[in-house]
C-alpha cells in the first residue's frame, strides 16, 4: 500500500456550493480513489460530488514567495471593488 499514489480529495457538501478540500488517501487508481474517498469522506451523506486529483498533478505556489508572486495583483486597482458605487438594494455583493 505504501506504493500507491497519494490521492488529494474534495466534496461538494450541497448544490451550488464549491468543492472543498477534505483530505487525502492512497489507491491505486482513480477508480479505487474514487470509491475509498466516498467511503471515508461521505459516510453519512455529507456529499453530491467528489473529484480526486493525483497529488503528483498538483502544482502549488510556494509560502515563502508570497510577495513575489502575489505582487503584481497590487498595481490592478480596478480588480478591488473600493471605487465603485453599489446600488441600494444590491444584495449579495
Amino acid at each position: 500500500m505504501s506504493g500507491w499514489p497519494l490521492w488529494e480529495v474534495f466534496v461538494r457538501p450541497r448544490r451550488g456550493l464549491a468543492h472543498g478540500h477534505v483530505g487525502s488517501l492512497h489507491a491505486p487508481d482513480a477508480e479505487m480513489a474514487l470509491r475509498n474517498a466516498r467511503d471515508v469522506y461521505t459516510r453519512r451523506q455529507e456529499g453530491v460530488s467528489i473529484w480526486v486529483v493525483s497529488a503528483a498533478a498538483i502544482t502549488a505556489s510556494s509560502p515563502d514567495e508570497k510577495d513575489a508572486f502575489f505582487d503584481p495583483a497590487a498595481d490592478k486597482v480596478y480588480r478591488h471593488p473600493t471605487f465603485y458605487d453599489v446600488p441600494e438594494g444590491a444584495k449579495h455583493l
